[in-house]
């Protein structure tokens, strides 16, 4: 996993242990609210990215205290916003949010093919603006 997260990392210039947390809660936040089919394809083929979504898709997924509860209350888990609010918490301003979500997608696209990729981002409300 080290390469991808490198590369990431050195693309939005931020540091490879930030990388690694926000790629496993973005990965962990498609893997949430995605069409099940097209992202378990996509999140195998990136290398070690199950292992990414299972050391980092409780980060302030679920739970997140009172806040975390209101925004599950008003539309699941906060979808992209919360997804966005969360990686802010981390320390990450929306430009670096934004080119993290496109370099995600191009990896994801480089390892799973682009109709996969696709597909996933499709079945997300409001993800395509993003990326």
């Amino acid at each position: 996993m080290n390469e991808v997260v490198t590369q990431i990392a050195d693309r939005v210039g931020i540091s490879p242990d930030l990388a690694e947390k926000a790629l496993g809660m973005m990965l962990g936040f498609l893997q949430r609210e995605a069409d099940d089919g097209p992202v378990a394809k996509m999140i195998e083929a990136i290398p070690g990215g199950s292992d990414l979504v299972a050391q980092f898709n409780g980060e302030g997924a679920s739970g997140g205290g009172l806040l975390g509860g209101l925004m599950s209350a008003l539309g699941g888990g906060g979808g992209i916003m919360g997804l966005g609010q969360q990686l802010m918490s981390e320390g990450l301003g929306m430009g670096e949010i934004t080119a993290l979500a496109k370099e995600t997608i191009g990896i994801a696209k480089q390892y799973a093919g682009e109709e996969v990729v696709d597909q996933v981002v499709a079945s997300v409300p409001g993800l395509s603006q993003f990326v």
